[in-house]
């Protein structure tokens, strides 16, 4: 803490301070000994270490004028900390911020693209499992080969942090495979209105779960989403059961995942792309057995042989990227949500579906009616009116 003691007189005797070495904040700085006669009441039962001096000594009094001495000092345990340059904690909460909002628009753009090369897969290749699956393995191999060549650092990882990771990565196989199951079935801008209601989810989970409150403004704000959804629903033109199960199925996984991640990363020293990259790893090996089960090598490598015969080599291109930009989009919004709360994270996986609908409808000329396109955009306010 530090104290500012005035005395009148420019002569002082101060048994009690004692001089620290490197802690002169003004070129007055004089060390005091006790063994000079100065004076001064300082009210503190702790040992004080001078931080500066001013107007010390004759030619100083001459030079200012000033009647008094001026002496700063800090408690010498440090029991309370010394003022914080406010200027500087502002730049640091600017460079957090534009951190934050750097890794928001890249986990945007390259979600964006990852969702126009998964649908032509799955147009041309209509087996979701398998496709879910090669996203993995692609990641999965990625930082493998990362950790390898030490282009990045592998975690240090133990036991209880595969066991903690392991409700993640259940919800988050869920989570994709619905997902791409909805995406193999309707339009991806129908996908991602219904899985605009996230928040939505969120805030149930975390009210029924984890006994956490919300203003009431909060609850209010989920009435839009979840009206715009359904309004999308009714008036969706493509519309599917599998396809709207599929993708209610992956918010409420993702919640789950989303909430799990945070509590699993508080504590560990795993950052937030290491810990993906371990998901991903963990995730391939659930998800390899139930794919092989569900569709199997035979359908695999019918659909396959028909989807080049269609395509051609562009297909291959398509595959690749697609498995690429998952990994890729996913490695940054962990990123992102190592330095945010999960429901903030949930705002911003949502608000990135306006790019994913609207680039989505003009590249693949999805039909939209107005009342469609109103419960999109009602769905769209209601997410804004939320994280305000």
């Amino acid at each position: 803490m530090i104290s500012t003691i005035k005395h009148p007189t420019p002569s002082l005797t101060c048994s009690r301070l004692i001089p620290k070495k490197g802690l002169t904040s003004s070129p007055n700085f004089l060390p005091l000994r006790n063994s000079e006669n100065l004076s001064c009441n300082a009210l503190t039962k702790k040992p004080l270490y001078i931080s500066s001096v001013e107007g010390f000594g004759l030619g100083s009094l001459l030079r200012t004028r000033k009647p008094q001495i001026e002496c700063k000092a800090y408690e010498a345990d440090k029991s309370l900390p010394l003022d914080i340059n406010i200027d500087q904690q502002a730049q640091s909460e600017a460079a957090q911020k534009l951190k934050i909002t750097v890794y928001f628009a890249t986990w945007w753009a390259l979600n964006v693209v990852f969702n126009i090369y998964n649908k032509k897969v799955l147009n041309a290749f209509p087996y979701p499992w398998l496709t879910s699956t090669l996203s993995l393995a692609a990641g999965s191999l990625i930082m493998l080969v990362s950790w390898a060549t030490r282009i990045a650092e592998a975690p240090k990882t133990d036991l209880d942090f595969w066991k903690s990771l392991l409700p993640v990565a259940v919800a988050h196989t869920i989570g994709h495979v619905a997902a791409t199951i909805s995406m193999s079935k309707v339009a991806v801008s129908f996908t991602h209105i219904i899985k605009s209601a996230e928040p939505a989810f969120s805030v149930l989970v975390s009210s029924l779960l984890l006994g956490e409150s919300f203003p009431w403004t909060v609850y209010l704000s989920l009435l839009p989403i979840i009206g715009g959804c359904g309004l999308s629903a009714v008036t969706e033109l493509n519309f599917n059961m599998t396809g709207f199960m599929g993708a209610m199925i992956s918010n409420l996984a993702f919640v789950f995942r989303n909430i799990f991640s945070k509590k699993g990363m508080k504590g560990k020293s795993v950052s937030g792309m290491n810990y993906y990259a371990c998901l991903s790893i963990l995730s391939l090996l659930l998800l390899a057995p139930f794919a092989f089960a569900v569709e199997g090598p035979q359908l695999w490598a019918a659909g396959w042989q028909t989807a080049l015969s269609q395509i051609g080599p562009n297909f291959v291109w398509w595959v690749v990227a697609q498995s690429v930009f998952y990994h890729l989009y996913n490695q940054v919004s962990y990123m992102s949500l190592d330095q945010i709360s999960p429901l903030t994270f949930s705002i911003g996986n949502t608000m990135k579906r306006i790019s994913v609908i609207v680039s989505s409808i003009i590249i693949f000329h999805t039909p939209v009616q107005p009342v469609n396109a109103l419960g999109a955009a009602i769905a769209i306010l209601g997410t804004f009116l939320y994280s305000q």
